[in-house]
Formats: structure tokens, sequence, C-alpha cells
């Protein structure tokens, strides 16, 4: 209050009560991880990502007190390449959210802008989907599940928190690993669940139609790193049981 501010703005999530975004003459508005009126929430990067979107995008809208809903200032859509995670996709976006955001506040000062409601960017028969916080079970990877859908979780959750699996040991001690980087092998398979290794380069677990290359993992207790490079000092047991 004591600062006087003109316009307030607020870049990624953050619960702010109505008596602070309402202070400023011009209002206050948020930058936004996706084209909205979809994914509305707290991860619209790693959603957008593990549900296998083309295409995002960033969006300044002024607050009120429903979340994400209000009224539209700008939007810039950005592709989302077929291999990249959210990691990278985050970085491209944080640049071009800057850019977004500087037009915005130019826009707004000198008088520019045209604001548009969400609904009038919905499409007839759009199912708008949601961007909630991700939780340890949104991680965890079901390899009962299509390899392209498992794929795209690891890209999703890439470099933070991380998708994993867990495995038994012969011992039938439980330890988890983390998987950031994965290639994708639709092919027929007998059985998921299953392990396959050449002990020196590669690492693939069989999902419901495919396998799952492992690229980068996190082993307990082990830095991320390689699968090749893992392989070079450890020896991996085949009859571990994924989980």
């Amino acid at each position: 209050r004591a600062l006087k501010a003109d316009l307030q703005i607020v870049v990624a999530f953050r619960m702010m009560p109505e008596i602070l975004w309402n202070m400023p003459p011009l209002g206050t508005f948020n930058l936004h991880g996706s084209l909205l009126p979809q994914y509305r929430g707290a991860a619209p990067i790693q959603r957008a990502v593990m549900n296998g979107e083309k295409l995002t995008g960033l969006t300044t809208f002024f607050l009120k007190q429903e979340v994400d809903t209000g009224s539209i200032i700008f939007r810039k859509e950005i592709e989302i390449g077929a291999e990249e995670t959210s990691g990278e996709l985050h970085d491209r976006m944080m640049i071009a959210g800057a850019e977004l955001v500087l037009k915005t506040v130019k826009a707004i000062e000198t008088n520019k802008i045209e604001l548009q409601e969400q609904s009038s960017f919905i499409k007839p028969g759009e199912v708008l989907k949601l961007a909630p916080k991700i939780f340890r079970e949104d991680c965890h990877i079901d390899f009962s599940l299509p390899v392209q859908q498992l794929f795209n979780q690891v890209r999703g959750l890439s470099p933070y928190p991380g998708a994993f699996f867990e495995v038994r040991t012969l011992n039938y001690e439980i330890f988890t690993v983390k998987v950031l980087k994965a290639d994708m092998e639709p092919q027929f398979v007998f059985l998921s669940h299953h392990l396959v290794t050449d002990q020196k380069s590669f690492i693939k677990i069989s999902a419901a139609d495919g396998l799952l290359s492992l690229k980068e993992i996190q082993w307990p207790g082990k830095k991320r790193m390689p699968v090749a490079d893992f392989l070079r000092g450890h020896v991996m047991d085949e009859n571990l049981t994924i989980l």
C-alpha cells in the first residue's frame, strides 16, 4: 500500500487475497502458462505435455475472485516439440512470457487493450482440461498403460518432480527409480512390466503396446545419469520385479 502502485503483476502460481490484488487503480494481471481457458490450475505446462498436446501458450489476464478466470488481455501460442520435456518447454516459455508481460504493461499504460472474456475462446463442443497440482500418484509409471502415454508422462514430469517406477528385488526389498528421459518403441508385447537389458547400453521395460526405453535415470542414492553410464557400474538383474 505504501508503494501506491498503479499496477501489479503476478507471474506463476500464487494465491492472493482480493484486498491485495484489488489494491492498484489499474488492477493486477497474471501471466499463466497455457492458452486460457484451457489448463487452469497450478501445473499447466506439465499437464499439457503429459496429455500429449502439440500446442500450448501464454496468457495475460486480470485477476478476479475465481482462480484463472479473469478477462484476457493477450494470448500467445507456442508449439510443443514431439520429444520436448516440460523443463525445456518452460525455459522457452519463460523468455516468451517476459516479452508478453512487457507487451501487456505497455498496452495497459497507453490504454490500448481490448479485454475478452474467456468464454469467447471456447469452441463449440470443446472440453476444458484442468491443470491441478502434481501429486505423487501422478508420477508413478504404470506399465500396463500404452507406451505413448508413459512417454508423455516422463516428458511432462522432467526434470521435476520426475516420473518413477518401483522395483522389488529377490530379497523383497522395494526401491524407487526416477526416469528423467526415455524413448518409446511401439510394438506388440506379450507381457507388460518386463525388464530387458544388454547390461551395456540399454534398459527397456515393456508396457501395454510397446517398450519404454530408459535414457536418463536416477537410481536410489545416485545422481541422475545416462543409462549407459549407470550400466558401466551396475549389473541389472532381469529377474527384478517391476511394480
